[in-house]
């Protein structure tokens, strides 16, 4: 057996209120880079499943940059370092740089991708110019009092850059090296919170909290002009040139991105987010970007809820918006249509997504979701159900991709949810609660141990408890659960449990990272050698002929096991960041589909299997 990374389906650009998030594109136009999390990801721009995930950063990642060549790319974190690597396998790290004791919020490039200037919320410095390939200092960056927000550098000679604070001012430098040469105070009213040099070099803009867009010299930079008084009522907080200089795009807090014409000073059209006059939070525009090399025309902007969305002049609409997870997926299930074609995930911060696993592209569920972390999802028939931290039960169909009917409020927190047979088990800390039809039929109190996990075939309930058994029980047809076998031989406490296609294997993963396979008959053991996790196994998944099992757990690594084999396994070291909560088989039980704490997808070939 040998298992081997197929795709990803990248998170969504991470978002803060109130702040510019960055985003990059090659110089063909063909790929986005941007931050979220620990990770930094490289997606294609016309096949968004096709991504690459680096993931060189100990800290939270706050901006990617593609060098003018397109090979490299500079990111930086909230700790001040700075990392350069390639763009292409997004493994081989150039250098490591510590810029600023603080938040790096923008990098920029030199037009010869040698150098950078990283700038942010320092102690003793707000910014810093190096060389791309040894980090020798060629400059400095001075002149502001307050946190930098952005920095352009004009794209050939003579060298010169511009950066922008929360001190209401742009910088002029001068370079290489760089060193300061002029400031412009006193036009912007409010936090400057963007900047960019046309491509031709001859013209430089910035945007701010005060709805102003500057213009200025881009060689000696004079302010020139002042364009779209009164056009943007929100805070500007991104701005992205065309490749022919004359026209810009920035994207604002009042939920709208505009297209500038520079020599008019007038905007030539504007795309409107959330719809019928609604104001939304979650519709503010943080990030735009215009990428080059294109023949298309297309523009890509960044809602605050972390959607991308593709803008074209000729449509009023995105003609097409990615959507996933910014925040740590905390559970994932197959969707119950069969051969694992559609993927169900929730998130720390409630959203849920539904995703189709071939073309890699989510949904974000429609409806009233989950207001905290959801914890487990069960799915059979055409509905998922999914439990979280604000203690309710919430249904969703999974054709019309929406939750559906009203959320069940549960009597304490969820500790798993299993379905079968048109009913719905939810394990608590005091028992579990069976549903029917979308109401409580019935309830089992635990008295001598606190239930960890669920799981559910036909009519008999599997029931991990906090004293390391394993408890079958059977319903019958008045909703009552009679106790049918118990399993003590776990040395931890249970925390996953699922059973098999058919319903004869029950698999039990536990706290040390242990899993034992039974036969559900009277749950002797069929093996208790997998046992290869470090950490607590956070989920488990059988293959369609019960030959095969997947686990995933919080050592960040996922194993296939066999039955037959129970020695030997095929592991993927590292597959999630911070850990991995969720797996799944997928595409017919060839592949695997495991997610995590880095907010991420990956599908996963399995070969081999015997």
């Amino acid at each position: 057996m040998s298992v081997s990374i197929e795709k990803i389906f990248a998170a969504s650009p991470a978002t803060t209120r109130g702040q510019p998030t960055q985003l990059s594109t090659d110089a063909k136009g063909e790929r986005i880079a941007y931050a979220s999390g620990k990770s930094l990801f490289v997606r294609s721009i016309d096949e968004p499943s096709n991504s690459k995930q680096y993931t060189g950063h100990t800290a939270q990642t706050s901006v990617a940059r593609f060098s003018p060549s397109g090979f490299y790319i500079a990111s930086g974190d909230v700790s001040g370092s700075v990392r350069v690597w390639d763009s292409l396998e997004a493994v081989n790290t150039k250098g490591e740089y510590h810029i600023i004791s603080g938040r790096i919020n923008d990098i920029a490039w030199d037009g010869d991708s040698q150098r950078i200037i990283a700038v942010g919320d320092g102690r003793e410095r707000f910014g810093h110019c190096i060389t791309a390939d040894s980090g020798n200092s060629v400059g400095e960056v001075s002149g502001h009092s307050k946190v930098i927000n952005s920095v352009a550098m004009r794209p050939m000679r003579p060298f010169r850059a511009a950066t922008v604070s929360d001190d209401m001012a742009m910088c002029f430098l001068h370079g290489a090296p760089f060193k300061f040469n002029s400031k412009s105070a006193g036009i912007h009213k409010g936090f400057v919170l963007g900047t960019a040099f046309s491509p031709d070099g001859n013209t430089l803009v910035t945007v701010g909290a005060d709805k102003r867009i500057q213009l200025y010299d881009g060689k000696t930079g004079e302010p020139t002009k002042t364009i779209g008084e009164g056009e943007h009522t929100g805070s500007i907080f991104a701005v992205s040139w065309a490749k022919d200089s004359k026209r810009f795009v920035t994207a604002s807090a009042d939920q709208t991105v505009k297209m500038w014409d520079v020599e008019a000073g007038t905007a030539t059209h504007t795309w409107r987010f959330g719809g019928d006059g609604g104001v939304s939070i979650q519709d503010q525009q943080v990030g735009v970007v215009w990428p080059h090399g294109r023949s298309d025309g297309l523009i890509i902007s960044l809602s605050l809820s972390g959607d991308l969305n593709y803008l074209t002049e000729g449509s009023s609409e995105p003609i097409k918006v990615v959507q996933g997870h910014d925040k740590s997926i905390t559970a994932m299930a197959a969707g119950s249509g069969g051969k694992g074609q559609t993927l169900l995930t929730g998130s720390f911060d409630g959203r849920v997504c539904s995703w189709d696993v071939s073309s890699g592209l989510g949904t974000v569920v429609d409806g009233q979701t989950h207001t905290n972390q959801v914890t487990d999802f069960a799915s059979s028939s055409g509905r998922a159900y999914s439990v979280g931290w604000d203690d309710t039960l919430r249904i969703v169909d999974e054709s019309a991709k929406t939750f559906a009917g009203d959320s069940l409020k549960l009597s304490a927190q969820p500790k798993g949810v299993a379905s079968a047979d048109g009913r719905v088990y939810v394990a608590t800390n005091s028992g579990v609660e069976i549903y029917v039809k979308n109401q409580l039929a019935g309830k089992m109190e635990i008295s001598d141990s606190q239930p960890t996990a669920v799981a559910a075939h036909g009519s008999v309930v599997a029931v991990g408890l906090s004293s390391n058994a394993v408890r079958l029980y059977k319903v019958d047809s008045s909703n009552k659960l009679t106790q049918s076998s118990e399993a003590k031989n776990s040395t931890a406490q249970i925390t996953a449990l699922a059973f098999s296609n058919d319903g004869s294997l029950l698999a039990a993963g536990n706290q040390a990272g242990k899993i034992h396979a039974y036969k559900t008959d009277g749950l002797e053991v069929a093996t208790d050698r997998w046992s290869a996790h470090t950490g607590r196994v956070t989920s488990i998944a059988w293959n369609d002929a019960g030959t095969h099992a997947v686990s995933g757990a919080l050592d960040t690594n996922v194993f296939v096991w066999s039955l037959a084999k129970p020695g030997s396994r095929v592991k993927a070291l590292n597959a999630h960041k911070d850990g991995v909560n969720g797996v799944a088989w997928v595409d017919g039980g060839m592949k695997v589909a495991s997610t995590g704490g880095d907010a991420a997808i990956k599908i996963w070939s399995v070969s081999g299997l015997q």
